[in-house]
């Protein structure tokens, strides 16, 4: 005996129908009601996938291609810099630098203005023995893609000996290259000629004391009012003051295997902090309320819990949720209502 097909009114039909559309308009409440994620790429941290990443020991931002970092291996891996994309973790260019001599011990990355990178070959771990150290710049490439590029080699003394160094820093505005040794007991900022030369010696000049700091690395904010030194454990954020630096926050240093570098995101709203390692986290941290960034106020809060998240923040999204939570309870029992209708017409 054929079974008769339900007219295409038949009330099991349109139940079915209606059940369908109202799971459908269930997950068009709960996505409008909840939170998006993040839109920017570059400032929620990331983890290196590169395995030939294993010592990363300098961190730069990018300007012209958002949510990439640069970064280098420590010691003498090679003159090779690496592009990492924020949102994936994954190297997308490996640069090869040529011009220079042997690397000795690269430690430190900095973007200078018009999109100049410079690299310090500044590390010397046997104690302040080498009579001098290097600075390589070079251009940021527009394309990134795995290429070879010629780089400017400068020599560098400091004007009191010989010393450990791991922080490069350029002013991003005036273009001016500063470097911060490395010593337990404090260190010392020293700053470069206004222009580098290529032929001769240049002499790096003590411009200020960095007390409490074994400094592993440095960086300017964008708009070149503030300078960040971090060590292993612990950091600070001082005021630049034409170079009369004045602290002005501690940093929420975060714990990491080896804390080797530091850079800001490009809006200069968060500091980024990197660690050598294989496989190392790039750890994201709000600029504190004393931090200028690109030119306003830090986005963190006195009520920052230290996650990054203000209370105000934590509290709308909870609002939020709790709609969302509503409006999706609300579909489930309408959709409750009509199985019911459904089976009893059946």
């Amino acid at each position: 005996m054929r079974r008769r097909l339900p007219h295409p009114l038949h009330p099991v039909r349109r139940f079915r129908v209606g059940f369908a559309g109202l799971a459908a308009a269930a997950g068009v409440l709960l996505a409008a009601a909840l939170p998006a994620g993040p839109a920017v790429a570059d400032d929620d941290g990331f983890t290196m996938k590169d395995a030939r990443i294993t010592e990363s020991s300098g961190l730069a931002a990018s300007r012209q291609h958002p949510g990439v970092y640069w970064t280098h291996n420590d010691s003498d891996d090679g003159a090779f810099l690496y592009a990492v994309d924020s949102k994936t973790g994954e190297t997308v260019a490996t640069v090869t630098l040529t011009g220079v001599g042997t690397p000795r011990d690269v430690e430190a990355i900095s973007m200078g203005p018009d999109n100049r990178l410079y690299v310090g070959d500044i590390g010397d771990n046997l104690g302040g023995t080498w009579a001098y150290v290097w600075i390589y710049e070079l251009p940021e490439p527009k394309e990134l893609k795995d290429q070879t590029i010629k780089a400017t080699q400068y020599v560098v003394k400091y004007e009191d000996g010989a010393r450990d160094a791991e922080a490069l820093m350029v002013h991003p505005k005036t273009g001016r290259v500063y470097i911060a040794d490395k010593n337990e007991a404090g260190g010392t900022l020293y700053e470069g000629p206004a222009e580098l030369s290529s032929s001769g010696t240049n002499v790096f000049r003590k411009v200020a004391a960095v007390p409490d700091l074994e400094v592993t690395d440095g960086a300017f904010s964008p708009d070149g009012e503030q300078l960040a030194l971090r060590a292993y454990f612990g950091g600070i954020l001082y005021d630049w003051n034409d170079g009369r630096i004045k602290k002005a926050e501690r940093l929420s240093v975060p714990l990491q295997r080896q804390g080797e570098s530091i850079t800001f995101t490009t809006d200069g709203s968060k500091i980024m902090y990197g660690s050598e390692g294989a496989g190392s986290t790039v750890v994201a941290r709000d600029v504190p309320d004393g931090g200028s960034g690109s030119g306003g106020s830090g986005s963190s809060s006195s009520d920052d819990d230290g996650s990054g998240t203000t209370q105000a923040d934590a509290e709308g999204t909870s609002s939020t949720v709790k709609v969302g939570a509503l409006a999706v309870a609300g579909a489930v029992v309408l959709l409750w209502g009509f199985r019911r209708l459904t089976r009893r017409s059946s």
